[in-house]
């Protein structure tokens, strides 16, 4: 469960460089992309970790934002398990940055009872290797402290931290983010996201 008593502070990191992958799977697992009433099981998903105060306000978000647009609905994709239940899900979307669009990773999201699987990893894999595919760099990700350990995960498939950039209407705390993932992480671990950030 995430520690939401980190305090939230808006964390920013983007990946420039990047190669495609195997997104590698625990047996009897797969990726899918959405299908007609999967949205009902992000909204399960999102509600559980506390990301939406109801199930109902996770699946109007969802619907509202990412069935408006169907160029990139097949971009939304879950994890199922071996009932072909959903049980993760992440997202290649895309934001604004200036007056133009941007890539972007959305709302990484594993089941509880499904953690430490490599789910996690797999999902952002397979995200990323639909930017490879159609070369849309840079890939940008909003986070927070309290997802330090997705952080970690992110930054060892290629994303940086931020220190000034941002897109959308995020206001980069670069320091302050730093300061609470510091508390969090390995010595060794830190030292790697401090001296890897970027402009």
């Amino acid at each position: 469960m995430l520690d939401r008593t980190i305090p939230f502070y808006n964390t920013i990191m983007k990946c420039t460089d990047y190669s495609h992958k195997e997104a590698v799977l625990p047996e009897g697992f797969s990726i899918a992309a959405y299908q007609p009433g999967y949205e009902k099981e992000w909204a399960r998903l999102e509600y559980s970790i506390g990301d939406f105060d109801s199930i109902d306000e996770a699946e109007e978000y969802f619907t509202g934002t990412y069935l408006k647009d169907p160029e990139l609905i097949p971009d939304i994709l879950f994890a199922l398990n071996e009932k072909n239940e959903v049980v993760g899900s992440c997202i290649a979307w895309k934001d604004m940055k200036g007056g133009e669009t941007v890539s972007s990773l959305h709302w990484l999201v594993v089941d509880e009872s499904y953690q430490r699987l490599g789910l996690g990893r797999a999902l952002c894999v397979a995200v990323m290797n639909i930017y490879a595919e159609k070369n849309a760099f840079p890939v940008y990700i909003h986070t927070q402290p309290w997802s330090w350990k997705a952080v970690l995960l992110y930054h060892s498939l290629g994303f940086r931290m931020q220190k000034t950039d941002s897109f959308s209407h995020y206001v980069n705390e670069y320091e302050k983010a730093m300061s609470e993932i510091r508390k969090n992480v390995g010595e060794d671990q830190f030292e790697l996201l401090m001296r890897t950030a970027e402009e």
